[in-house]
């Protein structure tokens, strides 16, 4: 399944199939066990990004050879789980009100790991803001699943009813995630090319998926500057999971002049949330031709949902996912073996990101790429189920000394070398400002 799966991701991004045979893969079929094809579908998206970064320009088909193996996929999509800071881990990354908790009707999931999000729930639950565990499992056990669901969504907090793939399928919101493309990307306006240089990425993203995806073109020789607003700091270990090779600063919105010497802006947050701005896609396009703009959301950029927060485990549980992966009629809802939603969407940006910036320079124009989680699970969910069984990785090969950090590698081959990081992380350290 694995290859032409690699070839169906690739027809999504629109790249050539004359590319596909540079990519070789290697190692077991299975190194995540799940119900779902994790470890094919993980190899096919890092795959592509890797093709997207080694294009050869003019000349289909003669880029440089890549590779990926399939131990080192298991690695890469878990990479939180391997940190270490000065040898000590960091803990478990999520806070213990993100979890399933137990409702009147079913089961919801949580997400708590902000300290605002968590503020938000408590409030909903009518609870003191030093309120622990048990009293939230508490209030949540008394409210009907959507009901809570909807209340927290308008308090500001973060959650999702967790339903059945009918289930799912059966709500308008469900039935706009099944028809989101895997990659949509289009034309936002005429422009003339831009000549080739080091690509400057404004990275604008949070959590997982796009800071993965702009982890991934730091790796791969782009000046990325992250920002980050003064009043919302970032969790520190995702902070030194995401940010190799990156440059990060803090500083308030909007960015103007950053703006004005980017090629690529990456977003990671719901559609309109950055509209004041001035950060819409069509503004972006109108103010500075040229640019190539990718954004990444968890429900996508139609529907219901499109104005609601949302993470991995949150699209997992709403999608039908959660209840796939369930291993005890008698338990909470299950996972993937990895946040792959999140993981897959940034590798997909990344190669959606290095295709647009090729186009526009060969040809001109403001490209745009969209992609969401809900779509990612979307797709994931067409696929031939599997068993929830794999082979055990080490992962010593696969990770790397990085100042006082040991990190996963870049994944992938390039010319038959393995990636390393550029530099390692550096929360809020840098000038708002590119490189010269």
């Amino acid at each position: 399944m694995s290859e032409h799966l690699i070839e169906q991701v690739w027809t999504a991004l629109g790249g050539d199939p004359a590319e596909l045979p540079r990519l070789t893969t290697s190692g077991p079929a299975h190194t995540l066990a799940g119900r779902f094809p994790v470890t094919a579908f993980g190899t096919a998206t890092i795959g592509a990004a890797l093709l997207a970064a080694t294009l050869d320009d003019g000349r289909a088909g003669r880029g440089r050879p890549v590779g990926i193996d399939t131990r080192q996929v298991a690695v890469a999509l878990r990479s939180q789980r391997y940190l270490r800071r000065e040898g000590v881990s960091p803990g478990n990354p999520f806070d213990p009100l993100s979890a399933f908790h137990p409702t009147a009707d079913g089961w919801l999931r949580l997400h708590a790991n902000y300290p605002w999000h968590a503020a938000a729930a408590r409030r909903v639950l009518h609870l003191s803001a030093d309120a622990g565990l048990e009293e939230v499992r508490a209030a949540i056990a008394g409210w009907p699943k959507v009901a809570l669901e909807s209340a927290l969504h308008e308090a500001g907090g973060v959650a999702a009813a967790t339903r059945t793939e009918e289930e799912w399928t059966a709500t308008e919101a469900g039935r706009t995630a099944r028809a989101l493309p895997l990659v949509d990307r289009r034309l936002l306006g005429e422009a003339a090319p831009r000549p080739a240089r080091r690509a400057r990425v404004l990275d604008l993203t949070r959590v997982i998926a796009g800071p993965v995806a702009t982890r991934f073109l730091a790796a791969h020789g782009a000046d990325v500057l992250r920002i980050d607003p003064p009043h919302r700091p970032e969790l520190p270990a995702q902070a030194w999971d995401t940010l190799p090779g990156k440059r990060s600063a803090i500083a308030e919105l909007p960015v103007e002049d950053l703006l004005a010497g980017a090629d690529v802006v990456v977003t990671g947050y719901r559609p309109g949330a950055l509209d004041r701005f001035g950060l819409a896609p069509e503004e972006l396009a109108a103010r500075h031709p040229g640019l190539v703009v990718v954004t990444l959301s968890a429900w996508g950029h139609t529907g219901p949902w499109a104005r609601r927060r949302g993470f991995d485990s949150l699209v997992q549980s709403a999608c039908g996912i959660g209840e796939t992966e369930r291993t005890s009629p008698d338990g909470p809802p299950g996972t993937l073996p990895a946040q792959v939603l999140d993981h897959a969407t940034g590798y997909l940006g990344a190669a959606g990101a290095l295709l647009a910036l090729a186009a526009q320079r060969r040809g001109g124009g403001t490209h745009h790429v969209r992609l969401a989680l809900a779509g990612t699970a979307a797709f994931l969910q067409t696929l031939p189920r599997t068993e929830p069984a794999a082979e055990e990785v080490d992962p010593a090969p696969y990770l790397e000394e990085l100042g006082p950090f040991t990190i996963a590698s870049p994944p992938g081959t390039v010319d038959g070398r393995p990636l390393h990081w550029p530099s390692p992380a550096e929360y809020g350290g840098a000038r708002p400002a590119w490189l010269p």
